[in-house]
């Protein structure tokens, strides 16, 4: 029997919040954490730490790997 794997699209977490049309408040909300922390992710300023990545994947139902991380340099 073969098994088909389906890969999701890699997104960034601003397009991840998009898609739930959310703020950037709600979205750091959802998570634990301000609208300033949220935007300085999107914008590859800091990165969320361990326990944030975990709320990220349970509250967006997306696994780590499927998001992609900017940095100062493409952010």
């Amino acid at each position: 029997m073969t098994q088909i794997i389906v890969k999701k699209e890699p997104v960034t977490l601003k397009t991840l919040r998009a898609k739930y049309d959310l703020t950037q408040a709600k979205a750091g909300a959802k998570v634990g954490v301000s609208a300033d922390v949220w935007h300085n992710w999107e914008k590859g300023k800091t990165f969320p730490n361990v326990p944030q990545l975990k709320k990220i994947e349970e509250k967006f139902d997306i696994s780590y790997d499927d998001i992609i991380f900017l940095t100062k340099n493409n952010g």
